[in-house]
């Protein structure tokens, strides 16, 4: 990390992340992205600049969970709110510092609509926050206790002789109320300082020229990639089913756009997410050259295809993977489940839009305009021409044809002089290859190659 460019040995790493507004979906992107570049670049210390009435209790989860990754020091400012959900997050982290007007508390869990759950649902959710924050809060002082009275209005908090908040009500507590020390030795019942400002807070703890800061903000990418991400298994159908339809049709055209275009996507919002760094793009790329070479250069192999196919895919799951730089590589549900599910219903998408294609597209226009696409002008056509000459192609079952394009696996073979639209089953030929006709179609001839046929 580095402020105005330079970043001098000695001096603390501080990477700061704004909680601002609804704790949701982009937020968790911005700070799951932010703490694995603060691990890659080794930061000291993550200090959540906090502002926030609450938000979602699953995105408060998984936010929670990304913070205990981070293995330097964690800091929530309060500056000047952390209800609710913002209590919780503070709770996790190693130190909790106040501005002057800072409060924090009132974290009863509510639906996702902000109305009140029914009494039997509420009881379980909230054992199991008060659970959830003890394992967190063991061995910082009184935080357990203040953070269940602040979501469980039937806990009454009471150090020593003093109650501090009566069963009945929920607890919300200033800065002056959360540094106010009890006990003996005392000891802050919440706060671990109060600082005028962020600048002022880093101050007191590493001095004035004592650190080196990195701002992160969640931006409009963020937001895009909370759509994007929902859409990813329908933009992974359309982008395998146009690279699909690309690498049937001779030359490169619009369906390799489309299909280059959707994935890239996919990718940039995993990206954005904090799902993935640029890694996955760069296998993606390394299958699809594979499979060129497959196509172009050595067809028949298999080999180049299958491995090609295998790096696509493979990648296209560990751009979503949720993998962090500081931890072993563990295969299990938590990491591939989700990855796995969407790449599923990716292929689902490209399978039922192939069925629609193959159903519906033969009998309009555009099938038409595609079967012969990129055609050499030439005495005879398949497609579009005389029924004469389509009843003549009839008689060419069986025939060894010549090809006089590549053969990828569209293109034209020659019989007697004449050029007919045709496409191999499987595989692909380069131009002056010998064929065999095996059946005739609307759109142009099947054919085999004469080695393979024999």
């Amino acid at each position: 990390m580095k402020a105005d460019g330079v970043t001098d040995a000695g001096r603390k790493r501080v990477v700061v992340i704004p909680v601002r507004e609804q704790v949701d979906s982009p937020l968790l992107f911005i700070l799951r992205r932010g703490l694995k570049e603060a691990i890659t670049d080794k930061a000291d210390v993550v200090v959540l600049d906090m502002k926030t009435p609450g938000g979602a209790l699953d995105v408060t989860f998984e936010i929670m969970e990304a913070l205990q990754k981070f293995p330097g020091r964690t800091i929530t400012y309060v500056n000047d709110q952390a209800l609710s959900a913002g209590a919780f997050i503070s709770a996790t982290t190693d130190e909790i510092w106040f501005s002057p007007r800072g409060k924090i508390g009132a974290a009863a869990p509510v639906s996702s609509t902000g109305q009140d759950i029914d009494k039997s649902m509420r009881l379980k959710v909230v054992s199991f926050l008060r659970a959830e924050v003890r394992s967190i809060s063991e061995g910082k002082g009184y935080r357990g206790q203040v953070v269940s009275a602040m979501l469980d209005e039937d806990f009454e908090l009471k150090i020593g002789d003093v109650v501090l908040k009566p069963k009945g009500e929920l607890l919300t507590l200033t800065a002056t109320e959360a540094m106010k020390p009890y006990g003996e030795p005392g000891q802050p019942l919440l706060a671990a300082g109060v600082a005028g400002t962020l600048s002022d807070l880093l101050t007191q703890k590493f001095g004035a020229a004592g650190f080196t800061v990195k701002t992160l903000e969640v931006t409009w990418s963020e937001e895009l990639a909370v759509f994007l991400r929902a859409l990813s298994p329908i933009l992974m159908g359309i982008g395998l089913l146009a690279l699909y339809l690309e690498f049937k049709t001779p030359g490169f055209g619009v369906f390799g756009v489309v299909g280059i275009g959707c994935l890239a996507v996919v990718f940039l919002s995993n990206f954005v997410a904090g799902l993935s760094g640029h890694e996955p793009l760069l296998v993606f790329g390394a299958g699809l050259v594979l499979l060129c070479v497959e196509l172009l250069v050595f067809p028949g192999v298999v080999v180049f295809a299958l491995s090609g196919l295998a790096l696509m895919l493979g990648s296209l799951v560990w751009s979503m993977a949720d993998i962090w730089p500081n931890q072993t590589l563990v295969f299990n549900d938590d990491l591939l489940l989700r990855p796995m599910r969407d790449l599923g219903l990716g292929l689902l998408v490209a399978l039922g839009l192939a069925l629609l294609l193959a159903r519906f597209i033969p009998k309009g226009w555009f099938f038409s305009r595609l079967a012969v696409a990129g055609a050499v002008p030439s005495p005879a056509q398949m497609a579009g021409v005389a029924p004469a000459l389509g009843a003549q192609a009839e008689s060419l079952v069986g025939r060894i044809a010549l090809s006089v394009t590549g053969l990828y696996p569209s293109g034209q073979v020659e019989i007697d002089g004449r050029r007919f639209e045709a496409r191999l089953d499987v595989g692909s030929a380069p131009a002056g290859t010998r064929v065999v006709v095996r059946r005739k179609t609307d759109f142009g001839l099947v054919v085999d190659r004469e080695d393979s046929a024999a």
